[in-house]
């Protein structure tokens, strides 16, 4: 998967931003009071979030294949360095391997090094552009490594044991938090059926009897608060989700697009 840069990111958000605030300007000058008002409403929300959601995931993805290859990538500069190689030389030859989306990166790290760009400043900008949290933890051990001198390769040796673990221990906790991401989704679908339930029970099936004692609400003002109730739901719902399962709010997007659609396609098919 490419890499998203954060530009492209902030572009996402002002177009989608602004064909979402274009349709909910629209629906208000023609649909204001109509049914249809909620459902280009909720359109608007989908737009608005749907492409920065899909480009969040492409980064995240992109970002776990860096990390999944930095412990090999540590056992070839080690490897390197044992036959006598410096540290820019062993980064250079671990350049010529493949290591998924980092080659590419390291490429352009020893393109600047080819052209002057000292070694610090060229694995400096390599941490600014790929941006992971592994990275970041490693980098400066790396460079006072590289700046105390001596053998080096005893500084990789335990970086590489701790970017495994690290890796371990959060597919770990992938394992385990996925059937609390699965009771998000069960909990937003049981809260579905018993609002779809509830509004076919009482508001419309008793909407033909006469009761003198109380005066039951119209099922279409029942069926907006319903559709609200769901979206929100589902929005925060899925926010809730990214932040378990991803460690961002900004993960959980994927999940409100998901959540929010099936709740629309309930509300417009069903009730």
């Amino acid at each position: 998967m490419p890499k998203i840069e954060t530009c492209e990111k902030k572009i996402a958000w002002i177009v989608s931003g602004v064909l979402g605030v274009t349709i909910c300007a629209t629906a208000l000058l023609i649909l204001r009071g109509s049914p249809l008002f909620d459902e280009y409403f909720l359109l608007a929300v989908v737009i608005t979030v749907f492409p920065p959601a899909v480009l969040d995931y492409v980064d995240y993805r992109w970002k776990r294949s860096v990390d999944k290859y930095l412990p090999d990538l540590f056992r070839s500069i080690v490897q390197a360095q044992k036959t006598g190689m410096t540290l820019p030389q062993a980064v250079e030859e671990a350049s010529k391997r493949k290591y998924g989306p980092m080659t590419k990166e390291l490429q352009k790290m020893v393109a600047q090094m080819s052209w002057g760009v000292s070694f610090e400043d060229a694995l400096q900008s390599l941490g600014k552009r790929v941006d992971t949290a592994l990275l970041r933890q490693t980098i400066p051990l790396i460079l006072e490594a590289q700046r105390s001198g001596g053998q080096v390769e005893k500084v990789f040796e335990p970086l590489e044991e701790f970017v495994r673990t690290t890796l371990t221990f959060d597919a770990e906790r992938k394992t385990q938090i996925r059937p609390y991401l699965a009771i998000i989704y069960v909990a937003f679908f049981v809260f579905l059926f018993t609002i779809i339930m509830l509004f076919k029970s009482f508001f419309v099936d008793m909407v033909d009897f006469e009761l003198s004692q109380f005066e039951l609400m119209p099922p279409s003002e029942a069926r907006s608060i319903f559709f609200h109730m769901s979206a929100i739901q589902a929005f925060f719902g899925g926010l809730v989700a990214g932040k378990m399962g991803e460690g961002t709010v900004g993960g959980g997007l994927k999940h409100s697009v998901i959540l929010l659609l099936c709740g629309f396609l309930a509300f417009k098919f069903v009730v």
